[in-house]
């Protein structure tokens, strides 16, 4: 099974998952997590913009290659909302997934329940913990319930 992991990149959600899917048949892959790579991959390859717009536009093009790429290969898609920043990219990322028929799981806490309820709806689960991320692929993989 391909899984891509979206979302947000400032906590260690995607780890968790990867450590606790050992075992499984699933290959992960997910957006660039280095921040700086991310913003400036666009200008690092295309050429400087001296307008920050046009040098966040390149880098954003670039990642959306990357990204629809992953999405598209994927039998599921796990898209993060984290609390401490806005992820606008993840929720376009739940909405393409959601268009192309993906399989999606969201994860996200309890106070985001209320913001997300649309996203939510496009799911076939909501996790609040990437532990219940893990128990969804072993339980899709496996068949088993968790201990």
């Amino acid at each position: 099974m391909k899984v891509y992991l979206s979302g947000e990149i400032h906590t260690d959600w995607r780890e968790q998952i990867i450590e606790g899917a050992k075992g499984l048949d699933v290959t992960f892959s997910s957006p660039v997590t280095d921040h700086a790579a991310s913003d400036d991959c666009g200008v690092a390859i295309l050429g400087a913009e001296e307008d920050k717009f046009w040098h966040d536009r390149k880098g954003a093009q670039m990642n959306a290659i990357r990204t629809r790429k992953g999405i598209e290969d994927a039998d599921v898609v796990v898209v993060r909302f984290g609390d401490q920043y806005k992820q606008w990219n993840a929720a376009f990322d739940a909405g393409y997934a959601a268009a192309l028929g993906k399989s999606l799981i969201i994860l996200h806490g309890p106070d985001h329940a209320h913001a997300l309820k649309e996203v939510d709806a496009a799911a076939l689960a909501v996790a609040r913990e990437p532990a219940q991320v893990v128990q969804i692929l072993w339980y899709v993989l496996t068949g088993s319930l968790p201990d």
